[in-house]
Protein backbone atom coordinates (compact mmCIF):
# COMPACT_ATOMS: atom_id res chain seq x y z
CA UNK A 1 0.00 0.00 0.00
CA UNK A 2 2.84 2.39 0.89
CA UNK A 3 4.57 1.62 -2.43
CA UNK A 4 1.35 2.30 -4.38
CA UNK A 5 0.90 5.59 -2.53
CA UNK A 6 4.44 6.66 -3.44
CA UNK A 7 3.86 5.76 -7.12
CA UNK A 8 0.58 7.70 -7.26
CA UNK A 9 2.18 10.66 -5.51
CA UNK A 10 5.01 10.68 -8.04
CA UNK A 11 2.61 10.49 -10.98
CA UNK A 12 0.50 13.30 -9.54
CA UNK A 13 3.62 15.43 -9.08
CA UNK A 14 4.67 14.81 -12.69
CA UNK A 15 1.21 15.74 -13.99
CA UNK A 16 1.17 18.92 -11.88
CA UNK A 17 4.63 19.86 -13.16
CA UNK A 18 3.54 19.30 -16.75
CA UNK A 19 0.45 21.48 -16.22
CA UNK A 20 2.54 24.19 -14.59
CA UNK A 21 5.04 24.13 -17.48
CA UNK A 22 2.39 24.45 -20.18
CA UNK A 23 2.19 27.88 -21.79
CA UNK A 24 -0.13 28.23 -24.84
CA UNK A 25 1.55 29.51 -27.99
CA UNK A 26 -0.03 31.71 -30.64
CA UNK A 27 -0.01 29.90 -33.95
CA UNK A 28 -0.22 26.52 -32.22
CA UNK A 29 -2.84 26.35 -29.46
CA UNK A 30 -4.60 29.56 -30.52
CA UNK A 31 -4.79 32.03 -33.38
CA UNK A 32 -5.89 35.62 -33.82
CA UNK A 33 -8.98 36.01 -36.00
CA UNK A 34 -10.32 38.92 -38.03
CA UNK A 35 -12.74 40.06 -35.36
CA UNK A 36 -12.50 43.08 -33.07
CA UNK A 37 -11.49 42.37 -29.49
CA UNK A 38 -14.49 42.41 -27.15
CA UNK A 39 -14.87 45.21 -24.63
CA UNK A 40 -15.38 42.69 -21.83
CA UNK A 41 -13.88 39.28 -21.12
CA UNK A 42 -15.97 36.59 -22.81
CA UNK A 43 -15.92 33.05 -24.12
CA UNK A 44 -18.12 31.99 -27.03
CA UNK A 45 -18.50 28.29 -27.78
CA UNK A 46 -20.06 27.20 -31.06
CA UNK A 47 -21.35 23.64 -30.90
CA UNK A 48 -23.82 21.16 -32.30
CA UNK A 49 -25.77 18.50 -30.47
CA UNK A 50 -24.96 16.21 -33.40
CA UNK A 51 -21.19 16.73 -33.04
CA UNK A 52 -19.46 13.78 -31.28
CA UNK A 53 -16.54 15.96 -30.17
CA UNK A 54 -18.95 18.55 -28.73
CA UNK A 55 -20.72 15.76 -26.86
CA UNK A 56 -17.39 14.56 -25.44
CA UNK A 57 -16.48 18.11 -24.40
CA UNK A 58 -19.76 18.44 -22.50
CA UNK A 59 -20.59 14.97 -21.22
CA UNK A 60 -17.22 13.32 -20.71
CA UNK A 61 -14.43 15.88 -20.53
CA UNK A 62 -16.54 18.62 -18.83
CA UNK A 63 -14.47 21.31 -20.56
CA UNK A 64 -17.20 24.00 -20.69
CA UNK A 65 -18.10 23.37 -17.06
CA UNK A 66 -14.47 23.57 -15.91
CA UNK A 67 -13.91 26.82 -17.80
CA UNK A 68 -17.00 28.37 -16.24
CA UNK A 69 -15.91 27.29 -12.76
CA UNK A 70 -12.41 28.76 -13.13
CA UNK A 71 -12.88 31.81 -15.35
CA UNK A 72 -12.34 35.30 -13.86
CA UNK A 73 -15.23 37.06 -12.17
CA UNK A 74 -17.23 39.13 -14.63
CA UNK A 75 -16.48 36.86 -17.59
CA UNK A 76 -19.37 35.95 -19.89
CA UNK A 77 -19.66 32.41 -21.26
CA UNK A 78 -22.09 31.95 -24.17
CA UNK A 79 -22.88 28.83 -26.15
CA UNK A 80 -24.33 29.09 -29.68
CA UNK A 81 -25.74 26.16 -31.60
CA UNK A 82 -24.79 25.88 -35.27
CA UNK A 83 -27.39 25.09 -37.90
CA UNK A 84 -25.26 23.31 -40.50
CA UNK A 85 -24.82 19.87 -38.94
CA UNK A 86 -27.55 17.21 -38.72
CA UNK A 87 -31.02 16.89 -40.14
CA UNK A 88 -32.81 18.74 -37.31
CA UNK A 89 -30.06 21.30 -36.74
CA UNK A 90 -32.27 24.31 -37.43
CA UNK A 91 -34.89 23.03 -35.00
CA UNK A 92 -32.18 22.44 -32.40
CA UNK A 93 -30.84 25.97 -32.90
CA UNK A 94 -34.35 27.26 -32.23
CA UNK A 95 -34.76 24.94 -29.25
CA UNK A 96 -31.46 26.17 -27.82
CA UNK A 97 -32.64 29.76 -28.28
CA UNK A 98 -35.79 28.86 -26.33
CA UNK A 99 -33.66 27.27 -23.60
CA UNK A 100 -31.56 30.45 -23.40
CA UNK A 101 -34.64 32.69 -23.33
CA UNK A 102 -36.16 30.70 -20.46
CA UNK A 103 -32.88 30.11 -18.57
CA UNK A 104 -33.15 26.36 -19.00
CA UNK A 105 -29.95 25.57 -20.87
CA UNK A 106 -28.38 23.55 -18.05
CA UNK A 107 -31.62 21.63 -17.55
CA UNK A 108 -31.91 20.32 -21.10
CA UNK A 109 -28.38 20.41 -22.55
CA UNK A 110 -27.18 16.92 -21.60
CA UNK A 111 -30.50 15.32 -22.57
CA UNK A 112 -30.40 16.98 -26.00
CA UNK A 113 -26.83 15.79 -26.52
CA UNK A 114 -27.70 12.23 -25.55
CA UNK A 115 -30.77 12.14 -27.79
CA UNK A 116 -28.98 13.62 -30.80
CA UNK A 117 -25.99 11.33 -30.38
CA UNK A 118 -28.31 8.33 -30.32
CA UNK A 119 -30.29 9.45 -33.40
CA UNK A 120 -33.47 10.09 -31.45
CA UNK A 121 -34.10 13.59 -32.81
CA UNK A 122 -35.83 13.83 -36.17
CA UNK A 123 -38.27 16.70 -35.67
CA UNK A 124 -39.37 19.48 -33.35
CA UNK A 125 -41.84 17.02 -31.83
CA UNK A 126 -38.93 14.90 -30.58
CA UNK A 127 -37.26 18.00 -29.14
CA UNK A 128 -40.52 19.14 -27.51
CA UNK A 129 -40.83 15.79 -25.72
CA UNK A 130 -37.32 16.14 -24.28
CA UNK A 131 -38.14 19.57 -22.85
CA UNK A 132 -41.42 18.34 -21.37
CA UNK A 133 -39.72 15.24 -19.92
CA UNK A 134 -37.25 17.57 -18.18
CA UNK A 135 -40.10 19.48 -16.55
CA UNK A 136 -40.77 22.34 -18.99
CA UNK A 137 -44.47 23.15 -19.16
CA UNK A 138 -45.92 22.14 -22.53
CA UNK A 139 -47.87 25.40 -22.86
CA UNK A 140 -44.74 27.41 -22.16
CA UNK A 141 -42.88 25.51 -24.86
CA UNK A 142 -45.67 25.79 -27.42
CA UNK A 143 -46.19 29.50 -26.85
CA UNK A 144 -42.51 30.33 -26.61
CA UNK A 145 -40.75 28.30 -29.28
CA UNK A 146 -41.70 30.77 -32.03
CA UNK A 147 -41.87 33.88 -29.87
CA UNK A 148 -40.28 37.22 -30.68
CA UNK A 149 -37.57 36.69 -28.05
CA UNK A 150 -36.68 33.25 -29.39
CA UNK A 151 -36.66 34.50 -32.99
CA UNK A 152 -34.20 37.17 -31.90
CA UNK A 153 -31.88 34.62 -30.29
CA UNK A 154 -32.08 32.37 -33.36
CA UNK A 155 -30.98 35.30 -35.51
CA UNK A 156 -28.25 36.19 -33.02
CA UNK A 157 -26.79 32.68 -33.24
CA UNK A 158 -26.90 32.70 -37.03
CA UNK A 159 -25.26 36.13 -37.22
CA UNK A 160 -22.51 35.10 -34.81
CA UNK A 161 -21.90 31.97 -36.87
CA UNK A 162 -21.49 34.12 -39.98
CA UNK A 163 -19.41 36.81 -38.27
CA UNK A 164 -16.92 34.30 -36.87
CA UNK A 165 -16.99 32.24 -40.10
CA UNK A 166 -17.33 29.00 -38.17
CA UNK A 167 -16.83 25.92 -40.33
CA UNK A 168 -16.37 23.26 -37.68
CA UNK A 169 -17.24 22.57 -34.06
CA UNK A 170 -16.51 22.69 -31.22
CA UNK A 171 -15.08 26.17 -31.73
CA UNK A 172 -14.05 28.39 -28.82
CA UNK A 173 -13.44 32.12 -29.23
CA UNK A 174 -12.00 34.16 -26.39
CA UNK A 175 -12.35 37.93 -25.97
CA UNK A 176 -13.62 38.28 -29.53
CA UNK A 177 -10.43 37.88 -31.52
CA UNK A 178 -8.73 34.70 -30.30
CA UNK A 179 -9.71 31.19 -31.37
CA UNK A 180 -8.50 28.00 -29.73
CA UNK A 181 -6.98 25.65 -32.33
CA UNK A 182 -7.72 22.02 -31.51
CA UNK A 183 -4.93 20.89 -33.83
CA UNK A 184 -2.45 22.47 -31.48
CA UNK A 185 -3.11 19.76 -28.90
CA UNK A 186 -2.39 16.78 -31.19
CA UNK A 187 0.79 16.01 -29.26
CA UNK A 188 -1.07 15.46 -25.98
CA UNK A 189 0.15 12.30 -24.29
CA UNK A 190 -3.27 11.49 -22.81
CA UNK A 191 -6.90 12.54 -22.91
CA UNK A 192 -6.47 14.18 -19.52
CA UNK A 193 -3.53 16.22 -20.75
CA UNK A 194 -5.58 17.34 -23.74
CA UNK A 195 -8.45 18.39 -21.46
CA UNK A 196 -6.14 20.18 -19.02
CA UNK A 197 -4.21 22.04 -21.72
CA UNK A 198 -7.30 22.97 -23.74
CA UNK A 199 -8.94 24.39 -20.63
CA UNK A 200 -5.72 26.12 -19.61
CA UNK A 201 -5.51 27.78 -23.02
CA UNK A 202 -8.97 29.34 -22.71
CA UNK A 203 -8.21 30.57 -19.20
CA UNK A 204 -4.81 31.90 -20.30
CA UNK A 205 -6.44 33.95 -23.07
CA UNK A 206 -9.08 35.28 -20.70
CA UNK A 207 -6.36 36.63 -18.44
CA UNK A 208 -4.38 38.39 -21.17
Amino acid sequence: MKKLFLILTALFSVNMAQAADFVPQEGKQFVTVAQPASADKEVIEFFSFYCPHCANFQLEYKIPQTIQEKMPQGTTFVKYHVNFLGRASEDLTRAWAFAMATNNTELVEDALFEAAQNNRINSMADIRKIFIDKGIDSELFDSGINSFAVNGLVNKQIKALEDYQVRGVPAFFVNGNKQVDMGGFSDSSSVQQFVDNYTATVLYLLNQ
